[in-house]
């Protein structure tokens, strides 16, 4: 049973594989009992906007009988000055659980080493594990297993990639990343993989060639070339396009049932074409509503 949820890198395949189970009871509407959840409340803290995440968590509490309020870094104390372990033992005071999402790992961590209640990572600059949580349950949901899959990744590393990259190496899967030499992984997330790998009899590769690393895939994930907080826009476009654009030559690499998956907002035309994100081997709306459904697992199991 979880306290918090940092990142995947801190679970272990039995975790992932029990939150998977959970969510699609959930799914499935299967007989859950609520009352650990029933009139608790769950605190947004969100310094960076969001749609999908804000609405699947909102609407997880709701469904499950509980209450969330949602607090834009101007709406605290935080945005004046008071230190980040004062807001987190005063929200211990008045809520059940927290989600935050935030530009800076480190505020975070430094909420959870303050809080006396579960605190979930929604986002931050390094990491998101609920992204990674909920596209693993699409995966199986088509695939069955991740064991043995081919699964490539084409496009920035950001922090979507570091947790997919590290749950999908704990359920054995072969990871497949084609990226530009200046934007692969960072070494601190390479030594990690490197040791999930050891471990689980999964692999890694990294190459420039799109074209090459998506032969033979059962999954093709992109994510948008500018991520939130990104300077160096136009310059970094130059550098990924067109080359890293998810298009049907690319997805016909890949196995005839190869998946598409992104996990949204998507800005078509540059990362993917309109061809493979509304084609018959997107799944991108499942991944959506899979959110909704792992967060109750998530926000469930915190509060048991």
């Amino acid at each position: 049973m979880m306290k918090n949820l940092m990142t995947v890198s801190e679970l272990d395949a039995k975790d992932i594989s029990e939150m998977v189970r959970i969510a699609r009871k959930f799914k499935n509407g299967k007989n859950v009992s609520l009352k650990k959840v029933k009139n608790k409340t769950l605190a947004l803290i969100f310094q960076k906007p969001s749609t999908r995440t804000r609405l699947s968590f909102e609407i997880a509490m709701e469904q499950m009988g509980g209450n969330s309020i949602f607090l834009s870094e101007s709406d605290l104390q935080i945005s004046r000055g008071e230190l980040i372990k004062d807001t987190a033992r005063t929200l211990s005071e008045y809520v059940d659980i927290v989600a935050m999402r935030t530009y800076h790992n480190s505020d975070i961590q430094e909420f959870i080493d303050n809080s006396s209640i579960p605190v979930i990572n929604a986002l931050s600059n390094t990491n998101h594990p609920c992204q990674a949580l909920s596209d693993i349950q699409t995966i199986i949901e088509k695939k069955k297993t991740l064991r043995n899959l081919k699964i490539t990744w084409i496009g920035d590393s950001n922090n979507v990639l570091n947790d997919f990259l590290f749950a999908a190496l704990k359920l054995g899967a072969d990871f497949s990343i084609a990226c530009p030499s200046k934007y692969s992984p960072n070494k601190g997330i390479i030594e990690v993989a490197k040791e999930i790998m050891r471990k689980n009899k999964s692999s890694l590769s990294i190459s420039t060639d799109p074209m090459k690393a998506v032969i033979d895939s059962d999954v093709v994930v992109t994510d948008k070339i500018v991520s939130m907080g990104d300077k160096n826009k136009e310059g970094k476009k130059k550098v990924f396009l067109p080359k890293y654009r998810v298009t049907d030559k690319i997805m016909s690499k890949a196995k005839d049932d190869a998946i598409f998956m992104h996990c949204l907002p998507a800005v078509r035309g540059e990362e993917v074409s309109d061809s493979v994100i509304d084609g018959k081997n997107s799944v991108i709306w499942q991944q959506v509503d899979n959110k909704l459904h792992m967060h109750k697992a998530l926000i469930w199991s915190m509060l048991r």
